[in-house]
């Protein structure tokens, strides 16, 4: 590809911007008919267009662009996915596509300008801030939810947490008499609509469609709910007293099995994960950290990576999630998702992805941990963070105290 097409490219979506090329967007994508609405950001660099959805303050970057005719396509490699755009002055349209799992139309205009914006700030609506609880039936046996509200003068942040994980970071105002707050990093597109109901509650309608009740976790209403599942009670092991068994190949196809040698006398974090999946994403991070501080007193992580068919045949998807976290620890291809029970036979009610089996030095499971909550979570994002590492300080002490 020559640097001319990409400079032309450039120049070409510099003019729709009508501006600076470093500018947001006003976008959304089309879901079952309903907009959702989102951040979106278009910059130069090294010439070429790079675009970034957002995740509150954490960015998901394209991997690449190539021009075309009237337009430029984006390809976000970490999911597969390719943003076909085409540019007209004062707007971009055209179609985002995550591999086989979703289509979505794409459509944006050039956000107003910062000092606008802050000129008419959002009404202000009732304060929502706090921890709700909703009702829930999922296939995971849940039967509530939690609502999680930020609120900041005239803008909430906020997010819905489940078992596996939560929606991302939701943003949004008070308008009309409710609160529109939405997400769309790239995945799981989302539009909350939340309005205060006299009596206390909240009614959140989702996409447009689903309507729940939230009541505050303090409110006596919330116990008639039931509380919401545990993520670290949620999936065991059928022995505790067996080691934890793995044996899969590695990117390269070597098998790597739970017996060798790089794992004895360590402990050992063997995480259910995939690519696709966007609480995944919200881990990842956190793996990269655990592994720099901890990997040389003693841990190793392992990842079984769940993938679609032609993501096991040539990872590249894969390859690209590790790369953009900076993942160093071990990567294995463990089969497609609906094989996780068949190729994890010891879990019991495994079904969330991400799930975390946490080893002590001996191979055994000590403790596993189902999901895992985004910033946009708050304090469950913190404490998730803060159990882990706990529970990994006192495996790795483990022999020093039995020493004593």
């Amino acid at each position: 590809m020559s640097r001319g097409w990409l400079a032309a490219a450039a120049a070409v979506l510099a003019t729709a911007m009508s501006g600076p090329i470093e500018e947001r967007w006003d976008a959304s994508v089309g879901v079952n008919g309903v907009e959702v609405p989102f951040q979106f950001e278009i910059v130069t660099k090294d010439g070429a267009p790079v675009a970034s959805f957002f995740n509150g303050d954490r960015r998901i970057t394209s991997t690449a662009s190539r021009p075309r005719d009237g337009g430029v396509v984006l390809t976000f490699a970490q999911y597969g996915a390719t943003l076909d755009l085409t540019i007209e002055p004062g707007k971009l349209t055209g179609e985002y596509r995550r591999g086989v799992r979703a289509v979505y139309p794409f459509k944006a205009t050039p956000a107003a300008p910062r000092a606008a914006a802050s000129a008419v700030p959002a009404s202000a609506g009732p304060s929502i801030a706090g921890t709700w609880i909703v009702p829930a039936k999922s296939s995971k046996g849940e039967t509530a939810w939690r609502f999680i509200a930020r609120q900041d003068a005239g803008v909430v942040t906020a997010s819905i947490l489940r078992v596996d994980g939560d929606t991302g970071t939701l943003t949004g105002a008070f308008r009309d008499g409710r609160y529109v707050l939405s997400h769309f990093d790239g995945a799981r597109p989302l539009v909350v609509e939340v309005t205060p109901q006299p009596d206390g509650s909240l009614t959140l309608r989702q996409n447009g469609k689903t309507e729940i009740t939230a009541v505050r976790e303090e409110d006596a209403r919330a116990a008639a709910i039931g509380a919401p599942t545990d993520p670290t009670l949620h999936t065991s092991v059928s022995d505790s007293s067996e080691a934890f068994r793995f044996s899969f190949p590695d990117l390269s196809g070597r098998v790597v099995s739970n017996t060798d040698a790089q794992f004895a006398g360590r402990v050992v974090l063997v995480n259910v994960s995939g690519s696709w999946c966007p609480n995944c994403h919200d881990e990842a991070p956190f793996l990269a950290a655990l592994y720099d501080k901890y990997h040389r007193r003693g841990l190793e992580i392992v990842t079984l990576s769940f993938e679609d068919r032609d993501q096991l045949a040539d990872p590249v998807r894969l390859r690209a999630f590790i790369q953009t976290y900076g993942l160093k620890h071990t990567f294995l291809l463990a089969g497609e998702p609906d094989q996780l029970n068949e190729k994890v036979p010891q879990g019991v009610n495994l079904n969330a992805f991400p799930t975390t089996f946490i080893l002590g030095r001996d191979g055994r499971v000590r403790a596993v941990h189902t999901g895992f909550p985004g910033p946009g979570s708050g304090p469950f994002y913190l404490q998730a963070q803060r159990e882990l590492s706990e529970q990994i300080e006192w495996l790795l002490g483990e022999r020093t105290r039995t020493a004593q």
